[in-house]
């Protein structure tokens, strides 16, 4: 957030959360709430860019069908309207975490259906026209230290032994070339990837849900759900409740909220801090043409990208994290100055620039750093989309395809996934989880500075 928006009581809170939502070109008038009593056939608890996508694809799939969409804030308040913006094909963590973790066949599975997600989320947002300042600008991902560039040549190896096309290897020269600077030694670069402005993507996808008929329900969180067998599932908010068939939670990090999903994920906070805009000096003298969102290869990354008008966001880092069911770390100061001082690591050229915004916000993580598509239940009428890792721009709004196809029953290569309706293993207690975490993330630190940095 910005020095304004802190101390103007005016300011809508949402503005508060990121410069993406600060910066919409319209202030948002929330939808109603929902109040009395309703029916409906599904009910999407979430409006983010899984429960948008859900809502529009039911309707897409099944024109007559009821879908509701209950928003505890504004859609796009969460991580869609706070993260970095990355359309990319990242499932998890590295290739070759998802490999050890799964096996070879399903770690290639996965990266094609990331590549599905990016290429379909082109699709969505250029065929409805969807201004979100997109970009098909490519993801570089960059080894900056002998050991990172290990690291990505493994990555390398893995692709190709699976014959994947469509990644550019560039050397140092071409890093060089494109970026005026020698800290680059290895890049991964991918042509189909792509940026975006995230809160301009989920406010455009709520109107394209709601264009094709689902009704949607701001400030509304929900206090309670309960599963009433061949009646279905009861979902109660402050002001209402409504009744319905099938049941999605399409909340993500928040899914701690909720005592029935809280062993599946745990929010982990991330932080971003965003520059004033470059001159067409700076912008010379960094290169950067290519536009591309760029991600570091260390343990905790760091990634950065370019917005429209020419400011850098910066994010990574470092991570915090919540003890209980503490949503409330959205600011860090120390990791706040931790980026600042990399934007000029990297780019020594632009020393002295200033920072206007900065700001954080919570990501879903499964024990086994893996997506996951689930069920609530043996009657598999309650579906949840959890542990994006980050990662979730393209991912989620694929996976609101693929709950879709899973609700009105139309078998796909997307349903047929090896992570829908996987078991996951669960968090252990508060108490331990937030040990664990601390003592992985000191680790972690420690490896960055020995061999990552």
């Amino acid at each position: 957030m910005n020095e304004s928006q802190r101390t103007d009581p005016q300011s809508p809170d949402y503005q508060s959360k990121s410069w993406w939502l600060e910066s919409l070109p319209e202030t948002i008038t929330p939808n109603p709430n929902l109040t009395g009593k309703d029916t409906a056939d599904v009910v999407v608890i979430g409006g983010g860019y899984t429960g948008l996508s859900v809502g529009y694809h039911l309707k897409q799939l099944n024109p007559g069908m009821d879908v509701r969409v209950i928003e505890s804030d504004v859609c796009g308040y969460g991580a869609s309207g706070r993260n970095g913006g990355f359309s990319m094909t990242l499932f998890g963590l590295t290739k070759g975490i998802t490999k050890f973790r799964f096996n070879d066949e399903k770690a290639r599975a996965a990266h094609g259906y990331m590549e599905a997600a990016v290429d379909y989320l082109h699709d969505v947002i250029t065929q409805n026209n969807i201004d979100c300042d997109y970009e098909r600008s490519g993801y570089l991902l960059v080894g900056t230290s002998p050991a990172q560039v290990r690291r990505v040549e493994h990555d390398f190896k893995i692709i190709e032994r699976w014959g994947t096309t469509g990644i550019e290897r560039w050397d140092r020269a071409r890093l060089a070339e494109e970026f005026q600077t020698d800290f680059y030694k290895l890049g991964w670069f991918e042509p189909r990837c792509g940026i975006i402005q995230p809160a301009k993507l989920a406010r455009g996808m709520k109107a394209l849900a709601e264009s094709q008929g689902v009704v949607i329900y701001e400030n509304s969180p929900v206090t309670d759900f309960f599963n009433q067998g061949k009646d279905g599932f009861r979902v109660k908010t402050e002001t209402g409740e409504i009744q319905s068939e099938y049941l999605v939670f399409a909340t993500n990090a928040y899914s701690i909220l909720f005592p029935q999903l809280k062993p599946v994920q745990r929010p982990i906070f991330t932080y971003i801090v965003m520059s004033e805009p470059l001159t067409d000096a700076q912008m010379a003298s960094i290169g950067w043409q290519c536009r591309a969102g760029v991600e570091d290869a260390r343990d905790l990354i760091h990634y950065y990208r370019l917005t429209k008008d020419n400011r850098i966001v910066m994010g990574g880092g470092d991570v915090a994290f919540t003890y209980g069911n503490d949503l409330s770390i959205d600011l860090n100061n120390k990791i706040f100055a931790h980026l600042e001082r990399h934007v000029t690591e990297v780019f020594p050229q632009l020393k002295g620039i200033r920072f206007t915004h900065r700001w954080g916000g919570p990501v879903s993580v499964t024990v086994d750093m893996a997506p996951v598509i689930g069920y609530l239940g043996d009657d598999q009428k309650a579906i949840f989309s959890l542990g994006c890792i980050g990662h979730g721009v393209s991912l989620t709004t694929y996976n609101g395809r693929t709950i879709a196809e899973m609700i009105t029953g139309r078998e796909s290569e997307r349903t047929d996934m090896f992570f829908v309706g996987r078991k996951t293993l669960p968090w252990p207690p508060d108490l331990i989880t937030y040990g664990a975490a601390h003592a992985i993330r000191g680790f972690m630190k420690l490896e960055d500075r020995l061999y990552y940095k």
